[in-house]
């Protein structure tokens, strides 16, 4: 995985996982990999992945069960939701590019209708 400098590395690795699950790589109930595996997966500290469980457990995209390990959300109600978050976030990115280009939203709407009939 490359890192981006402008992003905390646990947010980058939250995000690879969550993307994971929307696009179902990761299926609902499945066994996250252990922080060791995930660590060397990810090059990154293992101290750094538990922090990543930790953040998407706080968000309700998996859960811990002592001694077993950390699994994905069974919820998916709490999968489509993520996916639409997910959805709206890359929305407003590619929007505020946009305007800082100087289109307006409707130009940039615009633009992207053209695009997809092409």
């Amino acid at each position: 995985m490359e890192y981006n400098s402008s992003l905390p590395i646990y947010l980058q690795a939250a995000n690879s996982i969550k993307r994971d699950i929307v696009i179902g790589k990761l299926s609902p109930g499945a066994k996250l990999p252990s922080v060791r595996d995930l660590a060397v997966e990810y090059t990154i500290n293992p101290n750094t992945v538990s922090r990543v469980y930790k953040e998407l457990e706080m968000e309700g995209v998996c859960f811990t069960r002592r001694g077993m390990g950390t699994f994905v959300t069974e919820d998916p109600e709490r999968v489509h939701q993520l996916k639409e978050e997910m959805a709206g976030a890359l929305i407003r990115e590619f929007l505020e590019g946009m305007e800082q280009l100087g289109f307006s939203r409707a130009q940039a709407i615009g633009l992207l209708e053209k695009e997809q009939s092409e």
